[in-house]
């Protein structure tokens, strides 16, 4: 197998994940992710994913961090999964859904009903075929200066399967923190 045999490739829990691990996946762009025009703080993730080639090289990433929210009001938690990465020159071989369904098996040890991310436009179908629903809504978050409507795309997916699989609550949605 060479790095670009993906066939048989997992995720597993990485026990560390800092920029220099940002970097082997995505390089050492000043915007990997191309949200610095947002202008927007962001929460590190605490608990993190990866998938590494045949070769080692990390080219997938998930982290996931409980977020305090409330929704029309009423406090509860969600799992937010942010510092999603796949090497661009690797793009479009499943390392996405890989990476995330490990995230997201996780997830469902920790608690809360429901996973929230946050993503550019053009961003949406990837995770929509990955069955993540966007909330159509404004949502709010916290920043230094005080709260501020997100200006990237809210999307949400239920983190119990099946039919007892919890929809997303009605009401206005705020992340009484910063982003993830």
């Amino acid at each position: 197998m060479d790095d670009h045999d993906f066939g048989t490739l997992t995720a597993v829990r990485l026990t560390a994940y800092a920029r220099a691990e940002q970097d082997e996946i995505l390089g050492d762009g000043t915007d990997p992710f191309g949200v610095a025009g947002t202008g927007l703080t962001w929460l590190p993730k605490e608990v993190h994913f990866g998938v590494r080639s045949t070769a080692g090289r990390l080219v997938a990433h998930a982290g996931l961090l409980r977020l305090p929210v409330a929704i029309d009001g009423s406090p509860t938690e969600v799992i937010g999964v942010g510092g999603v990465a796949v090497a661009p020159d690797l793009r479009g071989r499943g390392l996405a859904r890989t990476v995330l369904t490990a995230a997201l098996d996780h997830a469902r040890t920790m608690g809360p009903r429901h996973a929230l991310l946050f993503c550019r436009p053009p961003l949406v179908a990837l995770y929509d075929r990955l069955g993540w629903r966007e909330l159509t809504g404004d949502v709010q978050v916290e920043q230094p200066a005080g709260p501020v409507v997100m200006p990237l795309r809210t999307m949400w997916t239920p983190l119990e399967a099946g039919p007892g699989a919890a929809p997303w609550p009605a009401g206005d949605v705020r992340v009484l923190s910063f982003p993830m």
